[in-house]
């Protein structure tokens, strides 16, 4: 089974191995928004939710807290969620816990990025674990996107990209195919075959930012399907 950043941390589960610890950071730092909105729609303010946000990555980082982790949970999604409701059922004490932590340090958190997103996208209709979720997709896809985003750089091809790249999803309006066509100096035709391989592109992208999520990488359709069931409810 090739390594991924997930199943690197629960092979390393009963020890504390460096470089475990360096991937669940690096996954902490990647996903942590959709915890840091799941506190926010329990009735937190913001810098509460932050505060408990750090504090749980700090307990997660530092102290062992992967012992119960169990290899058949093997998404990282699901791990986060389970252990974020924990964490917060037990130590809702600890909204202050940076402020008296003295010189402890903490994980880099945009959280006037968070907030804003946070707001701008706030449904009161939906559950916390619904919200979760939901920014969890949303993580997924603008990782999805950033990556296609740096190949689009590297090829010098930028401007074609951020024209075609509202066909790849339903969360952006797009022009006709001829009008794009008009603005690359290319067929509608040409342009249909375009977004065509950047839709391909994209779902190697996605799958493979799934991935890293999971212990094993057989999951990845399943995961797949969860993510777009969940952008379409």
């Amino acid at each position: 089974m090739a390594t991924t950043q997930w199943s690197l941390v629960v092979a390393a589960r009963d020890g504390s191995g460096e470089e475990a610890r360096r991937a669940l950071e690096k996954l902490c730092r990647t996903y942590w928004m959709p915890l840091y909105a799941f506190v926010r729609h329990q009735g937190w303010d913001p810098e509460d939710a932050r505060d408990l946000t750090q504090a749980y990555f700090l307990e997660l980082l530092d102290k062992g807290f992967l012992a119960d982790v169990a290899e058949e949970k093997g998404r990282f999604r699901s791990f986060l969620y389970a252990s974020l409701r924990h964490f917060l059922s037990h130590e809702r004490a600890r909204a202050g816990a940076l402020k008296r932590g003295g010189g402890t340090a903490t994980v880099p958190l945009d959280v006037i990025a968070a907030e804003s997103s946070y707001v701008s996208q706030a449904n009161p209709q939906m559950s916390p674990e619904n919200v979760f979720e939901h920014r969890w997709a949303m993580t997924v896809i603008s990782r999805a996107m950033s990556r296609l985003s740096e190949d689009a750089r590297s090829s010098g091809s930028e401007r074609r990209f951020e024209l075609l790249r509202p066909y790849l999803t339903s969360l952006e309006r797009h022009v006709p195919y001829r009008e794009a066509g008009e603005a690359l100096g290319m067929s509608e035709k040409s342009v249909k075959v375009a977004v065509h391989r950047l839709r391909k592109r994209f779902g190697r992208c996605l799958r493979d930012e799934l991935a890293e999520t999971l212990v094993d990488r057989a999951d990845v359709d399943d995961e797949l399907r969860h993510l777009l069931s969940v952008v379409r409810a």
